[in-house]
């Protein structure tokens, strides 16, 4: 069975290799989890506390996935295979919102409730594929469909014992068996938008490290060689903590069209915070020019010369871009070019010295990737960061880092 369940696994795009189905074999001979892979019936979700399918989860999650980013992936290929979810039906797609709109709301009596058929969790799940294949337009009221307010099975707003709930956003009755909309990993697929721990977990693929300062850690490894070598009398060791030792330049842009994506970046920008101990930021507004600012409310008081960062920062730095490049061309190309005052020279020319100063920059754009072909602006600014873009998700970050770091 485990062997069928390693295939599922590697169908589903999830990169499991032998040497893990190996050791997950190897736990399960050692008797880390019972034998028994029945879900327990008292508990039906969190873990269980006999040997149940959900020790058998956390055990094969921890020894197969290599990185958080599959968890979702991982969480839905188990589903499939040991909870009767079909793989072959393609549950992934979207259900047209206009299916799941709120025009009724069914109030049934006791007695009426009562007389509603209950499904099993098999019959349920191939009845839901069957619908996903059937189904064409939107149901209201009925007793079959992917709808509202009837007592179907499959949808919200209606009244069913028990049934898989599909776009309501909220319980109400508490009978539902599988809640379509919400999955407990989702955040982590790299498609997916982006949250502070995500980043994070992105943002650690820039990291090298290095022991400097007071040697405020106990050096475990070297107290016992030391206190071995000293006849067993003790002999304590002390090292400097670790540090991520890589310097970050971040420039980011701020107002006017930026203000949709204020909350992704103040993610970023915390998450950065965090991660990097050498980090120095500054804002712009659409496209870098002489200055920049480190406080909004006082942008036009206390001003830093664009030239003396230049002169501050050597190469060591990583130099990130944050900004939707979405701004008339001739902000970029034209000297006078700013929306708020007359630059001297053409925001093109000092991100020609910004990214020959700092040979390893990216661009983090956090419009939408598709979208970026039908703006001249982020084409222009494309092409003079050396095609290092990257959009704002996982998976973009995840590139941009290996990017920074080769």
């Amino acid at each position: 069975m485990l062997l069928d369940f390693f295939y599922s696994l590697r169908q589903a795009k999830l990169p499991v290799s032998v040497t893990e189905y190996l050791s997950l074999l190897a736990a399960l001979q050692k008797g880390v989890v019972g034998p028994s892979l029945q879900a327990d019936a008292d508990q039906p979700s969190g873990p269980s506390n006999g040997y149940g399918i959900d020790d058998f989860y956390y055990l094969s999650r921890t020894a197969l996935v290599k990185d958080e980013k599959h968890y979702d992936r991982f969480d839905r290929a188990f589903a499939a295979y040991f909870k009767g979810v079909e793989l072959i039906a393609d549950f992934t797609k979207e259900i047209p919102l206009e299916w799941l709109r709120k025009n009724l709301e069914l109030q049934l009596s006791p007695e009426e409730r009562a007389k509603i058929e209950k499904m099993g969790w098999d019959e349920l799940m191939q009845t839901l594929k069957k619908r996903f294949e059937e189904q064409k337009e939107r149901h209201e009221g009925g007793s079959k469909w992917i709808g509202t307010g009837g007592t179907s099975p499959f949808g919200a707003f209606g009244e069913n014992p028990q049934g898989i709930r599909i776009g309501q956003g909220g319980s109400r009755n508490k009978s539902a068996v599988k809640v379509w909309d919400q999955r407990a990993f989702k955040d982590y697929d790299d498609s997916q938008e982006l949250g502070t721990r995500n980043i994070k977990v992105a943002l650690r693929r820039l990291r090298r490290f290095a022991r400097q300062g007071r040697e405020d850690e106990l050096d475990l490894d070297a107290t016992i060689s030391h206190t071995a070598a000293n006849a067993g009398y003790l002999d304590i060791r002390m090292r400097p903590e670790r540090h991520n030792q890589v310097k970050v330049l971040l420039l980011m842009d701020v107002g006017g069209s930026m203000d949709a994506h204020v909350a992704q970046v103040e993610e970023l920008f915390s998450a950065s915070k965090a991660e990097f101990k050498h980090l120095a930021f500054y804002y712009f507004h659409n496209c870098v020019y002489d200055f920049m600012w480190k406080n909004n409310r006082r942008r036009f008081a206390e001003k830093f010369d664009t030239l003396d960062i230049l002169r501050t920062y050597n190469k060591d730095y990583k130099l990130i871009f944050v900004g939707d490049a979405t701004m008339s061309p001739y902000e970029i190309l034209q000297p006078g070019g700013s929306v708020e005052y007359n630059n001297p020279e053409a925001g093109a020319v000092w991100l020609q010295r910004l990214t020959s100063a700092f040979p390893k920059c990216a661009w983090i754009n956090p419009e939408p990737w598709a979208a970026w072909q039908y703006r001249h602006s982020i084409g222009i600014i494309q092409q003079l960061v050396h095609n290092q873009m990257y959009p704002l998700t996982l998976r973009g970050l995840d590139e941009a880092m290996r990017a920074l770091s080769k």
